[in-house]
């Protein structure tokens, strides 16, 4: 029973390691494969997951993946699209009431602890998601940066050209081509996600509005 209770969470857990472990092997053999064209030696496995050819791609669709999540946590505070499951309804916008946020003096026995509060423990866990997504955004762009400059170096020494700075990197067009061909792809997802779930239903899911609700009834003010 504990296992069905946290269903969601192993389920995407389980793709989500299954699937590093395949970029890393299929990254190891492509890897080698060019090792070998330039008549290099190849890496092992531990070698490969290990170096700034993997590390960068796999932070720079990490930081994409939580910059989207970051984003659209802060902008369904404020804004609303009529119709979608994914918005609050036309009206609601805003961080809301403490009595509908069950906090401070309306919070319930079982609320946690620091939304009972009212010093800066409250503050920071009413914002506590937002906090956390930004962060893991910021420190996978870092090591995307980080280990992109890596990368392009050992390119730059490869073809004789000189060396350049994390700065020069950073604003260089290699950063911001890996950078938004990932952002882009999330946008538009979360975008369609918006849009599409207007108008088409998926029965028995929570990011589907019910199958009869009217095209312009969100899921919140559906009863």
């Amino acid at each position: 029973m504990r296992l069905r209770n946290h269903g969601l969470s192993i389920f995407f857990g389980a793709l989500f390691v299954l699937a590093l472990i395949g970029q890393s092997v299929a990254g190891l053999f492509e890897y080698n494969a060019e090792q070998a064209a330039h008549g290099a030696s190849s890496v092992t496995w531990g070698q490969f997951v290990t170096s700034s050819e993997f590390v960068v791609d796999v932070a720079e669709n990490w930081q994409s993946e939580y910059l989207q999540f970051f984003l659209f946590i802060f902008a369904t505070i404020w804004l609303v699209q009529k119709g979608s499951p994914e918005s609050k309804k036309p009206g609601d916008e805003g961080l809301g009431s403490d009595k509908e946020q069950l906090v401070r003096k309306h919070a319930r026995p079982d609320s946690p602890l620091w939304a009972k509060v009212t010093d800066w423990r409250h503050t920071l866990f009413s914002n506590s998601l937002l906090v956390v997504m930004g962060a893991i955004f910021l420190l996978a762009w870092t090591a995307q940066a980080v280990a992109g400059l890596v990368v392009f170096n050992a390119e730059q020494l490869e073809h004789g050209q000189s060396l350049i700075t994390l700065g020069e990197y950073i604003v260089s067009a290699d950063f911001w081509n890996r950078t938004l061909q990932n952002w882009q792809s999330e946008f538009l997802a979360v975008g369609s996600m918006i849009a599409l779930s207007i108008y088409l239903r998926q029965r028995g899911s929570p990011e589907s509005k019910p199958v009869g609700a009217p095209h312009g009834e969100s899921a919140l003010s559906a009863e």
